[in-house]
Protein backbone atom coordinates (compact mmCIF):
# COMPACT_ATOMS: atom_id res chain seq x y z
CA UNK A 1 0.00 0.00 0.00
CA UNK A 2 3.06 2.06 0.65
CA UNK A 3 3.66 2.62 -3.83
CA UNK A 4 4.16 6.37 -4.44
CA UNK A 5 1.65 6.10 -7.53
CA UNK A 6 -1.45 5.04 -5.14
CA UNK A 7 0.24 7.67 -2.76
CA UNK A 8 0.39 10.31 -5.00
CA UNK A 9 -3.40 9.34 -6.33
CA UNK A 10 -4.42 9.73 -2.87
CA UNK A 11 -2.81 12.86 -2.22
CA UNK A 12 -4.74 14.54 -5.18
CA UNK A 13 -7.97 13.26 -4.55
CA UNK A 14 -7.64 14.62 -1.15
CA UNK A 15 -6.41 18.19 -2.60
CA UNK A 16 -9.45 18.35 -4.89
CA UNK A 17 -11.65 17.42 -2.39
CA UNK A 18 -10.18 19.99 -0.31
CA UNK A 19 -11.18 22.44 -3.28
CA UNK A 20 -14.57 21.10 -3.33
CA UNK A 21 -15.41 21.64 0.01
CA UNK A 22 -14.23 24.97 0.12
CA UNK A 23 -11.17 24.66 2.76
CA UNK A 24 -8.28 26.84 2.20
CA UNK A 25 -6.23 23.83 3.58
CA UNK A 26 -6.56 20.29 5.45
CA UNK A 27 -3.77 19.81 8.03
CA UNK A 28 -3.55 15.91 8.65
CA UNK A 29 -2.00 14.47 12.54
CA UNK A 30 -0.01 11.09 12.81
CA UNK A 31 -2.77 8.39 12.10
CA UNK A 32 -4.13 6.36 9.80
CA UNK A 33 -5.28 9.18 7.50
CA UNK A 34 -1.75 10.41 7.47
CA UNK A 35 -0.25 6.95 6.28
CA UNK A 36 -3.33 6.85 4.14
CA UNK A 37 -2.07 9.68 2.34
CA UNK A 38 1.52 9.38 2.29
CA UNK A 39 2.50 6.25 3.68
CA UNK A 40 4.37 8.02 7.00
CA UNK A 41 4.02 5.77 9.98
CA UNK A 42 4.49 8.77 12.34
CA UNK A 43 4.46 8.07 16.12
CA UNK A 44 1.58 10.37 18.01
CA UNK A 45 4.09 12.84 20.23
CA UNK A 46 3.40 15.89 22.35
CA UNK A 47 5.12 17.58 19.71
CA UNK A 48 3.18 18.50 16.55
CA UNK A 49 3.36 16.25 13.04
CA UNK A 50 1.37 18.08 10.67
CA UNK A 51 0.60 16.95 6.83
CA UNK A 52 -0.86 20.10 5.29
CA UNK A 53 -2.76 19.24 1.92
CA UNK A 54 -4.53 21.70 -0.35
CA UNK A 55 -2.77 24.73 0.03
CA UNK A 56 -0.40 24.45 -3.24
CA UNK A 57 2.27 21.43 -3.09
CA UNK A 58 1.75 19.64 0.18
CA UNK A 59 4.83 19.70 3.08
CA UNK A 60 4.76 18.27 6.09
CA UNK A 61 6.27 19.68 9.40
CA UNK A 62 7.76 17.44 12.25
CA UNK A 63 10.08 17.57 14.87
CA UNK A 64 13.32 17.49 14.35
CA UNK A 65 13.88 14.11 16.15
CA UNK A 66 11.33 12.81 13.59
CA UNK A 67 13.57 13.77 10.64
CA UNK A 68 15.29 10.68 9.37
CA UNK A 69 11.92 8.25 10.44
CA UNK A 70 10.51 10.75 7.70
CA UNK A 71 13.01 10.44 5.58
CA UNK A 72 12.88 6.74 5.29
CA UNK A 73 8.71 7.17 4.18
CA UNK A 74 7.62 7.75 0.49
CA UNK A 75 7.48 11.34 1.32
CA UNK A 76 10.87 12.00 -0.80
CA UNK A 77 9.38 10.07 -3.83
CA UNK A 78 6.68 11.98 -3.53
CA UNK A 79 7.99 15.29 -3.51
CA UNK A 80 6.70 16.54 -0.11
CA UNK A 81 8.78 19.15 1.70
CA UNK A 82 10.22 18.56 4.91
CA UNK A 83 10.01 20.94 7.72
CA UNK A 84 11.50 20.37 10.95
CA UNK A 85 11.39 22.17 13.85
CA UNK A 86 14.15 21.95 16.96
CA UNK A 87 13.15 21.34 20.97
CA UNK A 88 11.63 24.25 22.37
CA UNK A 89 10.53 25.61 18.95
CA UNK A 90 6.60 25.98 18.25
CA UNK A 91 5.57 23.31 15.69
CA UNK A 92 1.76 24.92 15.02
CA UNK A 93 4.07 28.56 14.74
CA UNK A 94 6.09 26.68 11.91
CA UNK A 95 2.72 25.48 10.22
CA UNK A 96 1.48 29.24 10.25
CA UNK A 97 4.20 30.67 9.14
CA UNK A 98 4.54 28.01 5.99
CA UNK A 99 0.25 28.56 4.99
CA UNK A 100 0.86 32.37 5.29
CA UNK A 101 3.37 32.04 2.78
CA UNK A 102 1.01 31.00 0.79
CA UNK A 103 -1.02 33.66 1.65
CA UNK A 104 -0.47 36.92 0.68
CA UNK A 105 -3.86 38.05 1.32
CA UNK A 106 -5.81 37.95 4.24
CA UNK A 107 -9.08 36.92 3.11
CA UNK A 108 -11.09 34.64 5.09
CA UNK A 109 -9.59 31.10 5.06
CA UNK A 110 -11.00 27.99 6.25
CA UNK A 111 -7.95 25.51 7.64
CA UNK A 112 -9.75 22.13 8.55
CA UNK A 113 -7.74 19.70 10.81
CA UNK A 114 -8.12 15.90 10.59
CA UNK A 115 -10.96 14.12 12.73
CA UNK A 116 -8.66 12.39 15.67
CA UNK A 117 -5.85 15.60 16.08
CA UNK A 118 -5.71 16.24 19.79
CA UNK A 119 -7.74 18.38 20.85
CA UNK A 120 -4.71 20.72 22.76
CA UNK A 121 -3.02 21.02 18.90
CA UNK A 122 -6.01 21.70 16.85
CA UNK A 123 -6.09 24.62 19.61
CA UNK A 124 -2.30 25.41 19.37
CA UNK A 125 -2.96 25.96 15.61
CA UNK A 126 -6.16 27.12 15.65
CA UNK A 127 -3.98 30.42 18.04
CA UNK A 128 -0.83 30.28 15.89
CA UNK A 129 -3.16 30.53 12.66
CA UNK A 130 -5.23 33.65 13.50
CA UNK A 131 -2.03 35.39 14.72
CA UNK A 132 0.36 34.92 11.91
CA UNK A 133 -2.36 34.71 8.54
CA UNK A 134 -5.26 36.95 10.53
CA UNK A 135 -8.56 36.29 12.57
CA UNK A 136 -10.36 35.61 9.42
CA UNK A 137 -8.99 32.08 9.28
CA UNK A 138 -11.55 29.41 10.70
CA UNK A 139 -9.97 26.13 11.98
CA UNK A 140 -13.13 23.35 11.40
CA UNK A 141 -13.05 19.55 11.89
CA UNK A 142 -12.33 17.86 8.35
CA UNK A 143 -15.74 16.19 8.97
CA UNK A 144 -15.45 13.02 6.65
CA UNK A 145 -13.48 14.84 4.25
CA UNK A 146 -10.88 11.68 4.57
CA UNK A 147 -13.31 9.22 5.32
CA UNK A 148 -15.49 10.20 1.92
CA UNK A 149 -12.02 9.10 0.06
CA UNK A 150 -11.07 5.79 2.23
CA UNK A 151 -14.91 4.51 2.64
CA UNK A 152 -13.86 2.71 -0.84
CA UNK A 153 -11.57 0.18 -1.07
CA UNK A 154 -9.09 -0.20 -4.23
CA UNK A 155 -8.01 -4.12 -5.35
CA UNK A 156 -5.44 -3.97 -2.97
CA UNK A 157 -6.46 -3.03 -0.22
CA UNK A 158 -9.18 -6.02 -0.99
CA UNK A 159 -6.44 -8.44 -1.49
CA UNK A 160 -4.73 -6.73 1.85
CA UNK A 161 -7.90 -7.45 3.96
CA UNK A 162 -8.62 -10.67 2.77
CA UNK A 163 -4.87 -11.82 3.19
CA UNK A 164 -5.66 -10.35 7.10
CA UNK A 165 -8.98 -12.12 7.32
CA UNK A 166 -7.35 -15.81 6.42
CA UNK A 167 -5.17 -14.86 8.68
CA UNK A 168 -7.53 -14.62 11.82
CA UNK A 169 -9.60 -17.71 9.76
CA UNK A 170 -6.32 -19.82 11.04
CA UNK A 171 -6.64 -18.94 14.31
CA UNK A 172 -10.40 -19.32 14.37
CA UNK A 173 -9.04 -22.69 13.81
CA UNK A 174 -7.35 -23.04 16.43
CA UNK A 175 -10.20 -22.01 19.12
CA UNK A 176 -11.74 -25.28 19.66
CA UNK A 177 -8.22 -26.87 20.84
CA UNK A 178 -8.06 -24.20 23.46
CA UNK A 179 -11.04 -23.57 24.88
CA UNK A 180 -10.77 -26.71 27.48
CA UNK A 181 -13.05 -26.51 31.39
CA UNK A 182 -11.01 -25.54 33.99
CA UNK A 183 -8.84 -22.95 32.00
CA UNK A 184 -9.99 -19.39 32.50
CA UNK A 185 -10.99 -16.82 29.95
CA UNK A 186 -7.56 -15.00 30.71
CA UNK A 187 -5.42 -17.97 29.57
CA UNK A 188 -7.07 -18.33 26.61
CA UNK A 189 -6.72 -14.94 25.56
CA UNK A 190 -3.21 -15.62 26.38
CA UNK A 191 -2.96 -17.81 24.17
CA UNK A 192 -4.93 -16.79 21.10
CA UNK A 193 -2.64 -13.42 21.53
CA UNK A 194 0.54 -15.86 20.51
CA UNK A 195 -1.75 -17.28 17.63
CA UNK A 196 -2.86 -13.88 16.79
CA UNK A 197 1.08 -13.24 15.96
CA UNK A 198 2.02 -16.33 14.71
CA UNK A 199 -0.82 -15.85 12.13
CA UNK A 200 1.26 -13.15 10.65
CA UNK A 201 0.01 -10.17 12.18
CA UNK A 202 2.56 -7.76 13.83
CA UNK A 203 0.25 -6.73 16.46
CA UNK A 204 -2.84 -7.63 18.31
CA UNK A 205 -5.61 -5.15 18.78
CA UNK A 206 -8.00 -6.88 21.07
CA UNK A 207 -8.49 -10.20 22.65
CA UNK A 208 -12.57 -10.93 23.85
CA UNK A 209 -12.83 -14.56 25.37
CA UNK A 210 -16.27 -14.08 26.84
CA UNK A 211 -17.65 -17.48 28.69
CA UNK A 212 -21.23 -17.79 29.74
CA UNK A 213 -22.87 -15.06 31.37
CA UNK A 214 -20.03 -12.48 30.54
CA UNK A 215 -21.05 -12.88 27.15
CA UNK A 216 -24.13 -11.01 27.41
CA UNK A 217 -21.42 -7.54 27.60
CA UNK A 218 -20.11 -7.35 24.15
CA UNK A 219 -17.37 -6.12 24.85
CA UNK A 220 -16.15 -7.93 28.07
CA UNK A 221 -12.40 -7.68 29.27
CA UNK A 222 -11.11 -11.62 29.81
CA UNK A 223 -10.62 -12.30 33.51
CA UNK A 224 -10.83 -15.08 35.37
CA UNK A 225 -14.16 -16.91 34.56
CA UNK A 226 -13.41 -20.71 34.65
CA UNK A 227 -14.67 -22.07 31.66
CA UNK A 228 -17.40 -24.76 32.14
CA UNK A 229 -19.07 -27.51 30.25
CA UNK A 230 -21.91 -25.72 28.91
CA UNK A 231 -20.96 -22.93 28.51
CA UNK A 232 -21.30 -20.51 25.15
CA UNK A 233 -18.28 -18.29 24.51
CA UNK A 234 -18.08 -15.24 21.98
CA UNK A 235 -14.13 -15.29 21.33
CA UNK A 236 -14.14 -11.91 19.25
CA UNK A 237 -9.92 -11.38 17.88
CA UNK A 238 -8.24 -8.89 15.83
CA UNK A 239 -4.85 -7.68 14.62
CA UNK A 240 -2.85 -5.68 12.26
CA UNK A 241 -0.94 -7.01 9.45
CA UNK A 242 2.71 -5.80 8.64
CA UNK A 243 0.99 -3.95 6.08
CA UNK A 244 -1.33 -2.04 8.34
CA UNK A 245 -4.60 -3.15 7.14
CA UNK A 246 -6.36 -4.81 10.15
CA UNK A 247 -8.12 -8.23 10.59
CA UNK A 248 -11.74 -8.84 12.84
CA UNK A 249 -13.56 -11.73 13.39
CA UNK A 250 -16.54 -13.59 15.61
CA UNK A 251 -17.30 -17.11 16.37
CA UNK A 252 -19.59 -18.06 18.97
CA UNK A 253 -18.65 -21.40 21.03
CA UNK A 254 -20.22 -23.81 23.32
CA UNK A 255 -18.75 -26.17 25.68
CA UNK A 256 -20.76 -29.34 25.62
CA UNK A 257 -23.68 -29.89 26.86
CA UNK A 258 -25.05 -26.84 24.93
CA UNK A 259 -28.39 -26.22 26.38
CA UNK A 260 -31.59 -26.18 23.99
CA UNK A 261 -32.58 -23.01 24.55
CA UNK A 262 -29.28 -21.77 23.43
CA UNK A 263 -29.11 -23.57 20.57
CA UNK A 264 -32.41 -22.27 19.19
CA UNK A 265 -31.65 -18.80 19.60
CA UNK A 266 -28.44 -19.38 18.03
CA UNK A 267 -29.95 -20.85 15.15
CA UNK A 268 -32.07 -17.48 14.96
CA UNK A 269 -28.73 -15.54 15.37
CA UNK A 270 -27.02 -17.82 12.26
CA UNK A 271 -30.18 -17.17 10.05
CA UNK A 272 -30.15 -13.28 10.57
CA UNK A 273 -26.28 -13.06 10.03
CA UNK A 274 -26.31 -14.74 6.93
CA UNK A 275 -29.70 -13.08 5.20
CA UNK A 276 -27.80 -9.24 6.45
CA UNK A 277 -24.69 -11.05 4.23
CA UNK A 278 -27.26 -11.65 1.37
CA UNK A 279 -28.63 -8.65 1.75
CA UNK A 280 -25.61 -6.87 1.04
CA UNK A 281 -25.34 -5.02 -2.88
CA UNK A 282 -24.11 -1.48 -4.48
CA UNK A 283 -27.16 0.81 -3.92
CA UNK A 284 -28.65 -0.85 -1.00
CA UNK A 285 -28.67 1.99 1.83
CA UNK A 286 -26.30 1.30 4.55
CA UNK A 287 -29.05 0.91 7.38
CA UNK A 288 -31.29 -1.66 5.46
CA UNK A 289 -28.69 -4.44 6.20
CA UNK A 290 -29.08 -3.18 9.25
CA UNK A 291 -32.55 -3.73 9.18
CA UNK A 292 -32.41 -7.21 7.85
CA UNK A 293 -30.08 -8.50 10.96
CA UNK A 294 -32.99 -6.77 13.09
CA UNK A 295 -36.04 -7.85 11.64
CA UNK A 296 -34.89 -11.95 12.05
CA UNK A 297 -33.89 -11.12 15.58
CA UNK A 298 -36.83 -9.58 16.40
CA UNK A 299 -39.22 -11.78 15.00
CA UNK A 300 -37.85 -14.66 17.46
CA UNK A 301 -38.05 -11.86 20.59
CA UNK A 302 -34.64 -11.13 20.44
CA UNK A 303 -34.64 -7.55 19.19
CA UNK A 304 -34.18 -5.82 22.15
CA UNK A 305 -31.56 -7.88 23.39
CA UNK A 306 -29.58 -7.11 19.98
CA UNK A 307 -28.10 -3.25 21.18
CA UNK A 308 -25.31 -2.34 18.70
CA UNK A 309 -25.19 -1.68 14.68
CA UNK A 310 -24.75 -4.27 12.47
CA UNK A 311 -21.29 -3.72 11.29
CA UNK A 312 -18.47 -0.98 10.52
CA UNK A 313 -16.20 -0.47 8.04
CA UNK A 314 -12.66 -1.77 8.45
CA UNK A 315 -9.26 -1.19 6.53
CA UNK A 316 -6.51 0.79 8.07
CA UNK A 317 -8.36 1.37 11.02
CA UNK A 318 -10.55 -1.86 12.72
CA UNK A 319 -13.82 0.85 13.18
CA UNK A 320 -14.13 2.60 10.05
CA UNK A 321 -16.69 4.39 8.10
CA UNK A 322 -19.14 3.17 6.05
CA UNK A 323 -21.57 1.90 9.51
CA UNK A 324 -24.00 -0.36 9.10
CA UNK A 325 -26.86 1.05 11.17
CA UNK A 326 -30.37 2.88 11.65
CA UNK A 327 -30.00 6.39 10.17
CA UNK A 328 -27.16 5.53 7.98
CA UNK A 329 -28.89 6.72 4.69
CA UNK A 330 -26.34 6.38 2.18
CA UNK A 331 -26.25 3.57 -0.05
CA UNK A 332 -22.97 0.99 -0.54
CA UNK A 333 -20.76 1.23 -3.26
CA UNK A 334 -19.02 -1.27 -5.06
CA UNK A 335 -15.66 -1.66 -2.88
CA UNK A 336 -16.69 -0.96 0.22
CA UNK A 337 -15.55 -3.24 2.92
CA UNK A 338 -17.26 -3.81 7.03
CA UNK A 339 -18.23 -6.26 9.34
CA UNK A 340 -21.48 -7.80 9.37
CA UNK A 341 -21.92 -9.11 13.11
CA UNK A 342 -25.47 -9.18 14.55
CA UNK A 343 -25.52 -10.61 18.21
CA UNK A 344 -28.13 -11.25 20.99
CA UNK A 345 -27.01 -10.06 24.94
CA UNK A 346 -29.10 -11.50 27.96
CA UNK A 347 -27.89 -10.33 31.25
CA UNK A 348 -27.11 -12.81 33.94
CA UNK A 349 -27.42 -15.63 31.67
CA UNK A 350 -25.72 -15.62 28.48
CA UNK A 351 -24.79 -13.90 24.93
CA UNK A 352 -23.47 -14.32 21.05
CA UNK A 353 -22.40 -12.37 17.97
CA UNK A 354 -21.51 -14.05 14.41
CA UNK A 355 -19.17 -11.54 12.43
CA UNK A 356 -17.74 -11.71 9.16
CA UNK A 357 -16.00 -9.13 7.20
CA UNK A 358 -17.52 -8.43 3.63
CA UNK A 359 -17.06 -6.58 0.69
CA UNK A 360 -19.43 -5.18 -1.28
CA UNK A 361 -18.70 -6.53 -5.11
CA UNK A 362 -20.62 -5.12 -8.05
CA UNK A 363 -23.35 -8.44 -7.62
CA UNK A 364 -23.58 -8.72 -4.13
CA UNK A 365 -21.63 -8.95 -0.51
CA UNK A 366 -18.83 -11.54 -0.31
CA UNK A 367 -17.07 -12.55 3.16
CA UNK A 368 -13.60 -12.59 3.39
CA UNK A 369 -13.50 -14.38 6.37
CA UNK A 370 -14.47 -17.91 5.89
CA UNK A 371 -14.47 -19.75 8.86
CA UNK A 372 -18.08 -22.39 9.60
CA UNK A 373 -20.51 -20.56 11.11
CA UNK A 374 -22.80 -22.51 12.85
CA UNK A 375 -22.26 -22.73 16.31
CA UNK A 376 -18.83 -24.75 17.09
CA UNK A 377 -19.82 -27.09 19.66
CA UNK A 378 -16.43 -28.22 22.03
CA UNK A 379 -16.16 -31.63 23.41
Amino acid sequence: MDDPRVLAANLTAAARRCVAAGLSALVVSPGTDLRWLCGYDAVPLVRLTALVVGAGEPFIVVPRLEVLAAAASPLGDLGVAVHSYGEGDDGPALVARLLNERWPDREPRTVAVDDRMWAVKAFALQTALKGTCGEAVTVTAAAGILAGLRMVKSDAEVSALAAAAAAIDAVHARVPSLLQPGRTEREVARLLAEQVLAAGHVRVDFIIVAAGENAASPHHEPGDRVLRPGDPVIVDIGGTMPDGYRSDETRTYALAPVDPEFAAQYAVLYEAQQQAVAGVSPGVPRQAVDAIARSRLTAAGLGEAFIHRTGHGIGLDTHEQPYLAVGEEDPLLAGMVFSVEPGFYLPGRWGARLEDIVVCTPTGGRSLTLRPRELCVVG
